[in-house]
């Protein structure tokens, strides 16, 4: 196969996934594999947005309860949400150093940095060929980036969301933990929301299966996977 499946997608990035085998923040040379990636979908004409967490940097909720924080918990929403600012940013600059366009659009308005986001002008950056960014979350706390993830895509009217994980699929358990653990190749939405999967939370599977958008999750630590679930390969796991 050598036409892409999917013509416009939203690749969900975790922010651990930013961060390598650091210990927090971002390695650089996962930046730089992950936009050669990018680039590979771009070249076959893929429309290409991105949505990032931050768990590199800071997780909402469970950072103030790890740390003992007495913080409310929409204080430490807004701050994971500004955190995955600093890696929309991180990543905007190594992908245009990459000569690929791209636009960095916020839930929450900074317009020295960032553009507001607006769908309108998000469609008009996918048709011009940009990369387009999600930051901030959905502005709203409460609300995940796996939430943020599937509105956006359901906006932009995007084919899939791709779910960069580190390892090959969905699994009935942790595979770093659990040697015998079965890989699913294919799923249905309410079997990941009755087996209580570790695919998105339970808001963004119920926005896909309320919408019929596809979700595939897959190892973004192989060089190249971006571009084989984009063409159809089977790897990975599809929930549809």
């Amino acid at each position: 196969m050598s036409r892409p499946v999917y013509k416009r997608i939203v690749l969900k990035l975790s922010g651990e996934a930013l961060q390598g085998k650091r210990s927090h923040g971002i390695d650089h040379a996962v930046l730089v594999s992950i936009a050669r990636q990018i680039k590979e979908i771009r070249d076959l004409n893929v429309d290409v947005a991105i949505v990032l967490g931050a768990g590199n940097i800071f997780r909402g909720q469970e950072n103030t309860d790890s740390l003992g924080l007495d913080m409310d918990r929409s204080v430490a929403d807004y701050m994971g949400m500004i955190a995955t600012v600093i890696n929309g940013l991180a990543l905007q600059n190594v992908l245009e150093k990459m000569n690929m366009p791209t636009r960095v659009m916020t839930a929450i308005e900074m317009q020295r940095i960032a553009e507001p986001y607006i769908r309108r002008k998000a469609m008009r950056h996918l048709e011009k060929g940009r990369v387009v960014i999600f930051v901030a979350g959905t502005g709203n706390p409460y609300f995940t980036t796996d939430t943020a993830a599937a509105l956006r895509a359901m906006e932009i009217s995007a084919d899939a969301i791709l779910k960069a994980t580190k390892v090959e699929g969905v699994y009935s358990a942790d595979p770093f933990k659990v040697k015998n653990a079965k890989k699913f190749s294919k799923l249905k939405y309410i079997d990941v929301l009755k087996k209580g999967l570790k695919v998105m939370d339970a808001t963004a599977v119920t926005l896909c299966m309320d919408n019929n958008l596809p979700i595939v999750v897959f190892n973004l630590n192989k060089q190249g996977n971006i571009k084989r679930v984009v063409l159809g390969k089977k790897i990975g796991t599809v929930v549809t």
